[in-house]
């Protein structure tokens, strides 16, 4: 399943919606999804983690910026 992860670049502030940001992460659950962004706790500050339906995955897939992160 993919999943898509909005989160804060700046994890010392408190989250600001103009600066949420985006990616997107292949895992079987929410909390492997945690675990594989583990390592990037101190450069990133996640809000929320996001399941995509199917319908929802091919709508992403038409914007430029879909890339699946491989972590």
């Amino acid at each position: 399943m993919i999943y898509k992860v909005f989160y804060q670049g700046l994890p010392d502030e408190i989250p600001v919606r103009e600066r949420t940001q985006s990616l997107y992460v292949e895992a079987e659950s929410e909390q492997e999804v945690r675990n594989k962004l583990y390592d990037r706790n101190y450069d990133i500050n996640i809000e929320y983690i996001q399941p995509l339906s199917d319908a929802h995955l091919n709508y992403e897939k038409q914007s430029s910026q879909f890339t699946v992160e491989s972590v």
